[in-house]
């Protein structure tokens, strides 16, 4: 299932909207079949086979050109569904910059980002010793955004803007780290998105957490005979998963929602949500 897909909570539509054309010109589509798209009278259809009948009517499907225009238009209506439904209009991804995660307002994971510089190879004691300051500098300048979050001040956030650009602006006279650090000083904005928002979360430790029990499950199956078996094995996983999470066991939970009695009663899942954002 596409990331986008897992967005639209449930929906089924495929909308082409203003952030559907933003999306699809992100992803560098060719200028004619935005405009071709957007210049069409429908748009809004309501499953993927309507979808697929509108891209090859307008000769998209039979289009053999890089990057793939029905990817990246389907991937922009499936945006444009998500905004028309109002979802994620103030929300932040964060990610360690893999691209199917790059949607809408986006930043980046320290961790992955720090990994770079930790993972390379050095011939010299000086690549290791400019390896080695660098690591201290960003490590001590990831500390310091811990505490920013906590404790967030228009004074300090000017103040790590800069320390930012003192860090990476940095040459060491190792080559491909001077390389490297240049390449993360382009990510700048996403990196220091949390200035903005510190309620984000600095890595996506949690969320790689969260989706272990599926590696460990498929290492040890090998996969599974089917996408329906695969689909119903993600699914009893992540609701598993999301019943840990907010304290219910998961058997319980079963048995409620299969009506097997006597069980206890468990709510919705919205409902569970909203419970637990309430101030205590």
């Amino acid at each position: 299932m596409n990331f986008l897909d897992l967005l639209r909570a449930g929906h089924s539509d495929y909308v082409i909207n203003q952030a559907a054309v933003d999306y699809m010109r992100g992803r560098a589509l060719a200028g004619p079949v935005i405009s071709q798209l957007a210049a069409q009278p429908q748009t809004r259809f309501v499953h993927q086979a309507a979808w697929q009948i509108h891209l090859d009517r307008l000769g998209i499907s039979a289009l053999q050109v890089t990057p793939d225009p029905v990817q990246i238009a389907t991937e922009g209506a499936l945006w444009g569904s998500i905004h028309d439904h109002g979802f994620l209009r103030d929300t932040v991804v964060v990610s360690d910059d893999a691209g199917q995660f790059v949607v809408g307002r986006h930043a980046l994971c320290w961790i992955h980002a720090e990994r770079l510089v930790h993972k390379l190879d050095t011939f010299t004691d000086l690549h290791r010793t400019a390896q080695q300051r660098i690591r201290a500098l960003i490590w001590r300048f990831y500390a310091d955004l811990k505490a920013y979050c906590a404790a967030p001040t228009t004074r300090r956030r000017s103040e790590m803007h800069a320390r930012f650009d003192r860090i990476f602006y940095r040459r060491t006279g190792f080559v491909t780290l001077d390389r490297l650090l240049q390449r993360l000083h382009a990510n700048k904005a996403e990196l220091l998105t949390v200035l903005d928002r510190p309620e984000i979360p600095l890595h996506t430790n949690g969320s790689e957490r969260d989706i272990r029990c599926y590696v460990i499950k498929r290492k040890i199956s090998g996969g599974t005979h089917s996408k329906t078996g695969r689909d119903c094995r993600d699914a009893f996983l992540g609701l598993m998963h999301t019943c840990r999470k907010l304290g219910i066991a998961f058997w319980d939970y079963l048995g409620d929602r299969l009506n097997i009695q006597p069980q206890s009663v468990v709510p919705y899942l919205p409902e569970l949500i909203r419970c637990r954002g309430q101030p205590v």
